[in-house]
């Protein structure tokens, strides 16, 4: 429940505050929101498999988002940004689909 209280305040907040996201990081925030759905979709699977462990997660999370802006940014200064981030996301979103399937199956019992 204090996740979910969280997650609204964190919302209200930052509709209210309206953040700005430096140009300097922008190209790397969709990779790296990708890459926390990756963590936060593989979290959920470990719980519903009764294997969750949160430090896992939270290294799982941060380590997640750093490698994929960490590729991206490598992929921008070697002159080839567009097709790393293509390949980024085609990874994370297999994990993810991945993921998602097993949740599914576990909550359908299909």
């Amino acid at each position: 429940m204090i996740a979910v209280l969280g997650l609204v305040v964190g919302v209200v907040v930052g509709l209210l505050v309206r953040p700005e996201v430096p140009a300097v990081v922008e190209p790397y925030l969709p990779i790296a929101v990708v890459a926390a759905l990756d963590a936060v979709f593989g979290g959920l699977r470990a719980m519903l498999d009764g294997i969750f462990d949160d430090k896992v997660f939270v290294v799982s999370f941060l380590s997640n988002v750093v490698v994929a802006a960490l590729i991206v940014f490598l992929g921008d200064k070697l002159g080839v940004g567009a097709q790393l981030s293509t390949g980024v996301v085609v990874v994370l979103g297999i994990r993810i689909f991945s993921n998602a399937a097993a949740i599914r199956r576990h909550v359908f019992r299909a």
